[in-house]
């Protein structure tokens, strides 16, 4: 039994990033692939299988955010032409503003959402500066729990001050 998503519950992260691609104007289920591949250039920070790049994109023409717009002849096989609709685009700004919920989602959510801003020209450091403001009482505490004997909760404190420290650095590098 598949259990179905509610409709105003936002799409999972391979759906948003293939649709942040298409929307950036990757046309072909095998170019985003390609990008999500290990090797690629957003797979060095998460990648997608080819079958779930493929899953998320049908998903996403269900879901009415891409369309079918055509189709090219490729080396071999025919290519489906991928289109946003508006909402798509709508929904793919929107995601490309809202700050990451938590603390562990910065390694990939966050860093996903800043090199597709820096693909498409725009500037991180609104994203940046929400962000960090978004995640300052989650750090504030984590860093206050640390003890010397309690390893997980010094864990936590160094995990929260590198993010800190790299959310500032990054901000600060955009800045100038």
């Amino acid at each position: 039994m598949t259990t179905a998503r509610r409709s105003d519950a936002p799409p999972p992260l391979a759906e948003q990033t293939c649709l942040a691609l298409v929307v950036e104007g990757v046309s072909h289920g095998w170019a985003i692939g390609s990008l999500l591949a290990p090797g690629g250039d957003l797979g060095r920070i998460w990648s997608l299988s080819r079958p779930l790049t493929y899953r998320a994109l049908e998903s996403l023409v269900d879901q009415q955010l891409i369309t079918r717009a055509g189709v090219e002849a490729g080396r071999g096989r025919d290519r489906s032409v991928l289109a946003a609709t508006a909402r798509g685009r709508r929904t793919t700004a929107a995601w490309l503003d809202q700050p990451v919920v938590h603390l562990r989602d910065i390694r990939t959510e966050l860093l996903l959402k800043l090199t597709l801003r820096q693909r498409r020209d725009i500037p991180t450091a609104p994203l940046l500066t929400a962000q960090i403001a978004a995640l300052e009482p989650a750090l504030e505490s984590l860093v206050a729990q640390a003890t010397e004997s309690d390893l997980i909760a010094r864990w936590r404190s160094e995990s929260a001050r590198a993010t800190r420290r790299f959310l500032e650095g990054a901000l600060a590098a955009e800045r100038r």
